[in-house]
C-alpha cells in the first residue's frame, strides 16, 4: 500500500502501489504543463463519504511506495485516467480496483460510467 502526502500535512492517503503509480504519472504530466485538476475517491476505511483534492503545481505532493521496484504501467489505464483528469469531473478513482499489468494479448481496462458526466476507473470483467 502506497501513500500520497498532500500539502504540508503529515497524514497520508493510502492508495495501492500500482494505482498510485498511475496517478503519479498522470499528475506529473498535468502539473508539468501547469494544469490543475481534481482527484476524487470514495472512502474505503469505514468512514462514509468521499474526498476530493485540488491538485495544482504550487501544492507539495509526495508519493511513497511500499515496493522498491517500479510498477508496470498499463497504457490503456493511463490514457483513461488522463482523459478523466482533463474532464470537468476530474480524475475519479476506485481505491478497491486492482490494476493488472497487461500486454497486447490481454483485454485492456475499461471505464465504468456511473452517470453521463461522471466516470470512475474500474477493472475489466
Amino acid at each position: 500500500m502506497g501513500h500520497l502526502f498532500y500539502g504540508t500535512t503529515t497524514e497520508s492517503i493510502q492508495i495501492p502501489d500500482r494505482l498510485l503509480s498511475h496517478i503519479k504519472v498522470v499528475t506529473a504530466t498535468k502539473l508539468r504543463r501547469s494544469e490543475s485538476f481534481t482527484l476524487s475517491w470514495t472512502h474505503v476505511d469505514g468512514t462514509p463519504g468521499r474526498s476530493t483534492l485540488w491538485l495544482q503545481p504550487a501544492i507539495p505532493l509526495r508519493f511513497v511506495f511500499d515496493s522498491a521496484e517500479p510498477e508496470t504501467l498499463n497504457s490503456t489505464v493511463l490514457k483513461t485516467m488522463a482523459d478523466m483528469a482533463n474532464s470537468s469531473a476530474g480524475l475519479v478513482v476506485d481505491l478497491n480496483v486492482e490494476i493488472p499489468a497487461i500486454d497486447s494479448a490481454q483485454r485492456p481496462q475499461t471505464v465504468r460510467t456511473t452517470a453521463p458526466a461522471r466516470r470512475t476507473l474500474s477493472a475489466a470483467a
